[in-house]
């Protein structure tokens, strides 16, 4: 009896171990050492191809340094939104066509070597990414400290271990794994509040003409750069010097659905952060782009943060922080494209028109489409798809199973009104980057709440368009609630920042009867601003504006051409109420802008008042 029971006590443990075995894959068990320094490339293919192959449900990664290097990566044709088109895409680690996985790095630190894609998800349902850190040691972008400021020179120090760099024809290049590039761009960073120096921004930290600059390299990592450079930079601080292209994500997630990212670093990228396209019911939690502390950097990831190009289902961005990016924290937004002919009836020639949103599959059969007139950009019309063919990646026709709209003519554009996502923001931290804080151009409920915005530019945009970016998107139901904004908002100029809210899609003949955006609530949030704007909208109907603090802080000089608290043109339906002043709040006033005065309901006891009126 005893040896049966024994017997049995065996099987099942065998049974249970081959169990384990079957959902659970180490990329160890293929052989490699975490530390070693070696290309993990081909290891951790084998592991996700077992993965694949027996339906496990775990990958795991044991803690330690992984690199990752070109060779044995796989590449693949990926028209990225918002990102050069390249022929190939490098995929070190690619999940194609994986379901109801979790993978596991443990804390791991991912190290990239050369211009690549880190994270590729491609066609996928039911994925979980968590606990990894994603660096270079050689980073897309440079930095250096400024020694030295005359009006004939500059000195700036380089890291030249962590930044490598050559002079060619007088010109600062940097050279790393593979690649060399010359520099183009840059930022300039405080050296104690690791802020973009206020009044900078695009409008340049080294003024205008600065690219006629010669270098000559001192010593030990020290160069002079030979300019009477416009505006001078501050000694001790940091310029960030971008050089390369925005030509992979970090992580790259398209045709798939229910993917979740937590507990990701993502110290440095070459491109977007992550960047998912087409794809559904999305949750990112604990996921940070910043400097690496460990490597006392000022720079950050690439460009963007997450950005969110035609997608649809939920999106959750939960207790993520975002500080010293090139671009966005978060960006939003679907893709307009234009009519060039009507092909008859139903039939019609569009174009995909921003040259980093080309290629894309834009429709499929029973999807719904909206008609946008050109000029006042409102939807007049909608469709369902009954086929979609591409002539070329910029080129395609569609075609509806009803009859055109009579009024649709050459120069309009459509909306593919399917892909559209909810989205919800909170307790989340939008730290000094080089724009915007969230972009957000979505027709689904949109709630952003429970935040922290010290923006450069402005904490949030709405914006919208179907002339420039073509970024569709004209919003519905947005919340904004229950946020602190606080005094580095709006230190800088960018493109379309004319308060630390605005509301500013690109309009070539506003109509007040045909509003763009909808239903904008900004309620008990926490204003704390140095300069006058703190609202401008436009071309909005429903806009709340209500029991908000606005707290005046003195610690930057104002410097803003809107010298009004809030700002509205071509809006109607608004509603400013309960909102508390503290100190001695700039402008106090309203701007009416082809807004008539009756379509404004101010509350009493604000000290607000409708100061101007065009």
């Amino acid at each position: 009896m005893k040896q049966k029971i024994a017997l049995c006590l065996l099987t099942s443990l065998i049974f249970f171990n081959t169990l384990i075995a079957q959902d659970t894959v180490s990329v160890a068990g293929f052989g490699y050492k975490p530390d070693s320094r070696i290309n993990a490339v081909p290891f951790v293919q084998k592991a996700i191809a077992a993965c694949k192959k027996n339906g496990t449900k775990v990958l795991v990664f044991p803690k330690g340094r992984y690199d990752f290097w070109p060779q044995y990566v796989t590449e693949k044709l990926y028209y990225e939104s918002n990102t050069d088109v390249i022929p190939f895409r490098r995929c070190p680690i690619l999940f194609e066509g994986v379901n109801n996985l979790m993978v596991d790095c443990s804390g791991s630190e991912f190290i990239f070597h050369d211009r690549m894609q880190p994270f590729t998800i491609d066609n996928c349902n039911n994925i979980t990414i968590r606990n990894v850190s994603i660096d270079w040691d050689i980073p897309l972008t440079a930095q250096a400290q400024i020694i030295v400021v005359t009006n004939e020179y500059i000195d700036i120090a380089i890291n030249a271990t962590e930044s490598p760099f050559i002079i060619e024809k007088g010109k600062l290049v940097f050279v790393g794994e593979g690649w060399k590039s010359e520099w183009w761009g840059v930022m300039e960073f405080d050296k104690v509040t690791k802020l973009v120096a206020p009044g900078t921004g695009d409008e340049g930290c080294l003024g205008g003409g600065y690219d006629g600059y010669t270098a000559a390299i001192l010593h030990d990592g020290l160069v002079r750069l030979n300019y009477n450079f416009k505006r001078k930079p501050a000694v001790g601080n940091y310029l960030v010097l971008r050089h390369s292209a925005r030509d992979h994500a970090g992580t790259f997630i398209t045709g798939s659905k229910n993917v979740t990212i937590e507990n990701m670093d993502m110290y440095h990228n070459a491109g977007l952060g992550i960047l998912s396209q087409y794809s559904e019911n999305l949750t990112f939690r604990k996921v940070s782009a910043v400097p690496n502390p460990a490597k006392d950097r000022i720079l950050s990831g690439h460009d963007d943060g997450l950005h969110f190009s035609n997608c649809k289902g939920q999106i959750t961005v939960d207790s993520c922080r975002f500080a010293a990016l090139m671009d966005d924290p978060v960006n939003v937004h679907g893709t307009s494209v234009q009519v060039i002919e009507k092909l008859g009836d139903k039939k019609l020639l569009c174009k995909l028109m921003h040259e980093q949103s080309i290629g894309f599959t834009w429709a499929n059969a029973g999807e719904k489409v909206g008609f946008i007139e050109n000029e006042a950009m409102n939807t007049f019309a909608t469709g369902i798809v009954e086929s979609w063919r591409a002539r070329d990646s910029v080129l395609f026709e569609i075609s509806f199973k009803e009859a055109l709209p009579a009024a649709l003519a050459a120069g309009d554009a459509l909306e593919n009104l399917t892909w559209v996502p909810d989205v919800l923001i909170k307790n989340s931290f939008f730290g000094s980057n080089r724009a915007r804080g969230i972009l957000m151009s979505t027709p689904g409920k949109v709630v952003i709440e429970n935040n922290v915005f010290e923006s450069s530019g402005s904490a949030i945009l709405i914006p919208g368009d179907a002339n420039g970016w073509f970024e569709s998107g004209a919003v519905k139901d947005v919340t904004i609630r229950n946020n602190t904004f606080n005094d580095p908002c709006l230190t800088s100029m960018y493109q379309f920042c004319e308060g630390i809210i605005s509301i500013d899609p690109e309009i070539p003949k506003m109509d007040i009867a045909k509003p763009f955006h909808r239903n904008i609530r900004i309620e008990g949030n926490t204003f704390n601003p140095f300069d006058y704007p703190v609202l401008y909208a436009k071309s909005t109907e429903g806009l709340y504006f209500n029991n908000n603090i606005i707290r005046r802080s003195n610690r930057f000089t104002p410097f803003h051409k809107r010298q009004f608290m809030i700002t509205l043109e071509a809006c109607k339906k608004i509603e400013i109420a309960g909102n508390k002043l503290e100190g001695d709040v700039l402008g106090k006033n309203i701007r009416l802008v082809g807004t008539p005065v009756s379509s404004v309901k101010l509350g009493k006891k604000q000290g607000i008042v409708i100061a101007g009126k065009q």
